[in-house]
C-alpha cells in the first residue's frame, strides 16, 4: 500500500469511528433526558399525592436540568448545513498592535482549546507562529468532534479586547484585535478540483520548539492558491508529505467554506475575502476594564462573567447565534 493510500484509509477509518461515537452519544443523550423526565414526573406525582412541598427545590433543579438538556438537543437539530457535522479548522491572526494583539491571540487560542476540552473534543495544533516578545502572531489548529464546525462557524470574525495592559508600565487601557477564521474539514469523498498550476508550494523549516524532525529539515509546507491569494501552512506533522497533505486539506476546506458562503459552484469564481482586523468589524467585544462584560454585537447576548468565557464557556454565545439564525433574525 502506498503512503497516500495508507494515510487516506486511516483518515477514513477515524471519521467512521467518530460518526459511530456521535450516534451513540445522541442515543445516550436522548435516553438520559427521557430518564430525567420520567423521574421528574414521578416525583411530582408523588408530591401532589402526598401534598409534600419539601421536594419543591429538587423539582425546580430537575426541571432546569431537563430544560437545558432539551435546549441542547433542539440546537443540534439546527445544524443542518452541508459541513456542520464535520471537524473544524480554526486560524487566529493577531491584529495591529504588536505584543498586545499577539497576547490577545494567544488568549483566544486558549479559550477555544478549553471549549473543546469541556465538550470532550480533540484539539490539535497544525501551524504556529510565535509572537516577537509574547503571545502568537498566528495559529492554525483543528478541533475534532461531532458538529464541531456547526457550533464554531458562528465564531468567525474579529474579536476585540479592552483591558489594562500587562505590558504597559504606565497601566494604561489598551484595545486589541484578533481575527478568527473557521473552516470545515473536508471529507476525501467530497470532490474539490484544484488546478495544480494554480498553486505554489514552498517548503521551509518549522518554527516549533524542536524535536526529532522539527527545525532540522525543511518539512513544513506552505501552499499559496494564486487565483484567490489564500495561503495555508502546516508544520505539525512528522514528514513533508504529511504536512503537504494536511495543507491541501486546509486549502480545500477554505475554498469550500467560501464557496458555500458566497454560493459559488466553481473555484474560478471564488475570490479571497479579507476583513480588516480593527475598529468597526468586530463581532464580539471582551471588556475587562473599566467593567467586566463580553457582548456579541450580532445577537446582543452578553455576560459579565469574563473569567468563565475566557475559560471556554462559549455555549451561551453559540446558542444565541444558532437560535437567531434559525429565526432569520441575523443581518445578511
Amino acid at each position: 500500500m502506498s503512503a497516500p493510500d495508507f494515510y487516506s484509509d486511516m483518515d477514513n477509518a477515524g471519521k467512521v469511528l467518530q460518526k459511530i461515537k456521535g450516534l451513540k452519544n445522541k442515543i445516550e443523550s436522548f435516553n438520559s433526558i427521557y430518564s430525567q423526565w420520567e423521574d421528574l414526573t414521578t416525583l411530582v406525582a408523588l408530591a401532589i399525592e402526598e401534598n409534600d412541598e419539601s421536594v419543591l427545590g429538587e423539582v425546580k433543579e430537575g426541571f432546569e436540568t431537563l430544560k437545558k438538556g432539551l435546549e441542547t438537543m433542539r440546537l443540534e437539530t439546527l445544524l443542518s448545513g452541508r459541513y456542520d457535522q464535520n471537524n473544524a479548522i480554526l486560524t487566529i491572526h493577531s491584529g495591529a498592535g504588536g505584543t498586545e494583539s499577539q497576547d490577545w491571540a494567544e488568549m483566544l487560542f486558549r479559550m477555544y482549546s478549553m471549549w473543546a476540552e469541556k465538550r470532550g473534543f480533540k484539539s490539535e495544533t497544525i501551524d504556529y507562529l510565535p509572537g516577537d516578545e509574547a503571545g502568537i502572531k498566528s495559529v492554525t489548529f483543528q478541533i475534532s468532534g461531532l458538529n464541531a464546525y456547526g457550533y464554531l462557524k458562528c465564531e468567525k470574525g474579529v474579536h476585540r479586547l479592552v483591558r489594562i495592559s500587562p505590558f504597559d508600565a504606565a497601566g494604561r487601557r489598551h484595545t486589541s484585535f484578533a481575527s478568527l477564521e473557521v473552516m470545515p474539514e473536508i471529507d476525501n469523498d467530497i470532490e474539490i478540483k484544484i488546478n495544480p498550476d494554480d498553486i505554489k508550494v514552498d517548503a521551509f523549516r518549522a518554527s516549533g520548539a524542536g524535536g526529532q524532525h522539527i527545525n532540522k529539515t525543511s518539512s513544513a509546507i506552505r501552499i499559496t492558491h494564486i487565483p484567490t491569494g489564500i495561503v495555508v501552512a502546516c508544520q505539525n506533522e512528522r514528514s513533508q508529505f504529511q504536512n503537504k497533505d494536511m495543507a491541501m486539506k486546509m486549502l480545500k476546506a477554505k475554498l469550500a467554506e467560501i464557496a458555500e458562503r458566497e454560493h459559488k459552484e466553481r473555484i474560478e469564481d471564488i475570490k479571497g475575502v479579507e476583513m480588516e482586523i480593527g475598529w468597526g468589524s468586530q463581532i464580539r467585544s471582551y471588556v475587562f476594564h473599566p467593567y467586566s462584560m463580553v457582548k456579541d454585537h450580532r445577537t446582543n447576548f452578553e455576560t459579565g462573567n469574563t473569567g468563565a468565557v475566557m475559560d471556554g464557556d462559549l455555549d451561551g454565545f453559540i446558542n444565541a447565534y444558532l437560535t437567531a439564525m434559525s429565526r432569520g433574525e441575523l443581518e445578511k
